[in-house]
């Protein structure tokens, strides 16, 4: 498929999906955020991707909803225009791919929530996160969803009433993100992480990934339930058979998501 405001590419079973509106610091039009939802689907469906990268072109990751579209609509108009916007978020969850995203210089609002909803999240230190839309008289109503079990209940309310901006350090303090690196480490460090994760079993990280996200909901006693069930099946597989046999006689594994 053919993206205008997206580029994509894959490497080393690696898909890096790259928001591309750089003019305006790639917030979010209609158009990217269908655009942005249908790639990532396009990853998670390509059997030769593992893992896939998240991030911005120019000057900053994502500053939220272009603001320009909201004038002049009704609450009707509004809601379908603000629904597409969310499904990225959703989407990531859904899917069986790992997304790690790839955060430099601003980071706030629907991209704030990009960062929240992602799997994993490696920031540049001079990123700055924030939940700004109170700050213009609207609320991050969909980033609060991933932000609250990303950084629990009360850190998230103060980050979505206040509106304040917040340090790449902080967002490590308060588990926004995994790793704070050096401006000129980024894509470096982003890319090892990713290829850490795409040298183990595909078929675990995959099957890992969707219980993890199924059970998530679930009272506890289900949870284990179903945790249990998946953990059986995936101790049945080729994959597992072969990681095991490799532990055993010290050698590499030769997984085949199988």
């Amino acid at each position: 498929m053919e993206y205008k405001t997206i580029l994509t590419s894959k490497k080393e079973h690696i898909a890096t999906i790259t928001l591309n509106r750089p003019e305006s610091l790639n917030t979010f039009s209609l158009e990217m955020a269908v655009e942005l939802d249908a790639a990532l689907w396009e990853a998670d469906r390509d059997d030769d991707v593992y893992v896939v990268i998240l991030n911005g072109a120019g000057k900053g990751f994502c500053a939220g909803i272009d603001v320009n579209m909201m004038k002049g609509h009704s609450a009707a108009e509004l809601y379908w225009f603000t629904g597409p916007t969310q499904e990225a978020s959703l989407t990531m969850s859904r899917m069986v791919k790992p997304v790690i995203a790839s955060v430099h210089k601003i980071a706030v609002a629907n991209g704030a929530g990009l960062v929240a909803s992602a799997d994993l999240a490696v920031a540049a230190r001079s990123t700055r996160f924030g939940t700004t839309a109170v700050n213009v008289g609207l609320f991050c109503m969909g980033p609060a969803i991933p932000l609250s079990k990303s950084v629990g209940r009360k850190r998230a309310l103060e980050l979505l009433f206040t509106g304040d901006i917040i340090d790449a350090e902080e967002a490590l303090r308060i588990g926004l993100i995994n790793k704070v690196v050096d401006d000129d480490k980024l894509e470096e460090e982003t890319w090892k992480l990713a290829k850490k994760i795409a040298a183990k079993s595909p078929l675990g990280v995959q099957m890992g990934k969707r219980t993890f996200y199924a059970c998530a909901d679930l009272e506890y006693s289900k949870a284990y339930d179903m945790a249990n069930g998946q953990f059986a099946i995936l101790g049945s597989t080729e994959d597992a058979t072969e990681g095991i046999d490799a532990f055993l006689n010290r050698r590499e594994p030769n997984f085949k998501l199988k």
